[in-house]
């Protein structure tokens, strides 16, 4: 297939072609390193599933954000720990037991909030702050008594 150009001007030179350098795919920030920072500050690279007050965990993109309904014993206590690490700030919303809203920043440094199991469901989101990038993670444990 050939085909041809109209040049406005009339010349017969060949446009200049573009040398472009050629450019790195790798990821402004990396996520392994980040998510396993975020598992670092919850404790959560190694938990053992018969330790008896853990109750669930998980790590997500900032962009994508925690959104879970965890069952919660009426009447038990629970730790909520988030923790965000990357650029930037997510808004945490808590709905359900005791409710709140909270700005973390993704410093690698978890934000810690108790409640109490109840008959409600407990909703825990996250929404990334404008130009937010990174990795954020949860953890639930019980509180021994």
């Amino acid at each position: 297939m050939t085909g041809c150009t109209d040049d406005s001007d009339g010349s017969s030179k060949s446009p200049a072609k573009s040398h472009a350098e050629p450019t790195k795919t790798r990821p402004t920030h990396d996520e392994q390193k980040l998510g396993k920072q975020v598992k670092e500050a919850l404790g959560t690279q190694a938990i053992d599933d018969s330790d008896p007050l853990f109750v669930e965990s998980g790590l997500e993109r900032i962009s994508d954000g925690i959104h879970t309904q965890p069952k919660l014993s009426p009447g038990t206590r629970y730790e909520l720990k988030v923790a965000c690490a990357g650029k930037g700030k997510i808004e945490l919303s808590i709905e359900g037991g005791k409710p709140g809203h909270q700005t973390v920043g993704c410093d690698g440094v978890p934000a810690t909030q108790r409640t109490s199991g109840s008959r409600s469901k407990l909703q825990i989101d996250t929404t990334a702050e404008s130009g937010a990038v990174g990795m954020v993670g949860w953890r639930i444990s019980k509180i021994e008594k």
